[in-house]
């Protein structure tokens, strides 16, 4: 057993010369160390020896186990040196390559028509306002003067959480919250952006999901023709100083009187055409004097304090400036659509 488990010997180290790589490198250790292996069974086969053989052979076997294992770790060690080495060649970097251009990225479109209307109102006194996306049924209808079962709620579809709360269909809970605020007392002048919600079928020009900005001015001696000159300017700030304005009438629970803002088509110039649908005019925003019961709600006394209210569709304001045509490009992340827009 001594000459076999010398030649096993002899045979290993040839064989773990020979390894090329970490397989069959892995191969020779089960070979020859393995639970199958030579050397194994020679020492399973000791309890056959006397007891003057058996000590002198178990000795030899370890000896053996012990040379051939401590070879194949060196040879591990200098394989697995190699690979990296080679890894390192195969994937060596040229530093004086030019380097991948990195994308830029841009502001969303609808950021920017709010930062821009934002930019207009505060420069004429107006303070940026902000409540709940999830609202009572108090302030989102019967604080505006739409008390339960009103006909007008009917206009707007609205996603119900409980029976007493729900998504906000508009940013006006905002207005009654900040009256509440300044406990009856003014001046108030302030435009509330936000997300609101309503069951409306998507399409090219309606979504369940959209933004609003609405404004609300009460103090002493608020007069219609106030809420006009503010128009003028603000027409003129974001649409340009050629553009034209009128006021018509129109009907809004919580405004009286009220009045939808139009401003003069840019495709005609007012001659008329299919995208103002031969009128020269396109519908912006609605508007009005708030409605003494409103004002009540909020605190505020209307045989002393007056004021006007408006708001407008932040999409319809980006589709007015931008040219676009259908409402969904703003929130289907189409990269190919918000590139256009990295220079804004």
């Amino acid at each position: 057993m001594l000459e076999r488990l010398q030649e096993l010997h002899d045979e290993a180290v040839v064989k773990v010369a020979e390894a090329q790589d970490l397989d069959s490198l892995q191969q020779v250790r089960i070979s020859y160390l393995g639970k199958k292996g030579p050397i194994t069974e020679v020492m399973k086969g000791m309890g056959k020896l006397s007891n003057e053989e058996r000590p002198v052979v178990g000795a030899k076997a370890n000896e053996v186990r012990q040379s051939v294992q401590k070879l194949i770790e060196e040879k591990e060690r200098t394989l697995q040196q190699a690979a990296v080495q080679k890894q390192l060649a195969e994937e060596s970097i040229d530093v004086t390559l030019p380097g991948r251009p990195v994308a830029r990225g841009a502001r969303h479109p609808l950021t920017s028509v709010v930062e821009t209307i934002e930019d207009i109102f505060t420069g004429m006194g107006f303070q940026v306002a902000e409540g709940p996306e999830v609202e009572t049924d108090y302030y989102n209808f019967e604080s505006l003067n739409l008390p339960k079962h009103h006909p007008a709620r009917d206009m707007q579809d609205t996603f119900f959480v409980t029976p007493d709360l729900l998504l906000r269909t508009q940013t006006s809970p905002v207005q009654t919250r900040t009256m509440e605020k300044h406990e009856g007392k003014g001046p108030v002048k302030i435009i509330c952006p936000g997300k609101v919600y309503r069951r409306d079928e998507d399409d090219a020009t309606h979504s369940h999901q959209f933004m609003q900005i609405e404004g609300l001015v009460v103090d002493k001696g608020i007069r219609m023709s106030d809420l006009k000159g503010m128009f003028e300017a603000f027409v003129k700030s974001y649409f340009g100083e050629d553009r034209k304005m009128r006021l018509r009438p129109s009907f809004f629970p919580f405004t009286e009187p009220s009045a939808e803002l139009d401003v003069s088509c840019a495709m005609c110039g007012g001659e008329g055409c299919r995208t103002c649908k031969g009128t020269g005019w396109i519908e912006v925003l609605g508007s009005g004097m708030v409605h003494p019961n409103v004002l009540k709600m909020g605190g505020f006394d209307p045989e002393v304090y007056s004021g006007f209210a408006f708001g407008m569709g932040v999409e319809r304001f980006a589709m007015l400036k931008y040219g676009i045509d259908d409402i969904r490009h703003f929130y289907t992340n189409d990269t190919r659509f918000l590139e256009q827009f990295i220079r804004e």
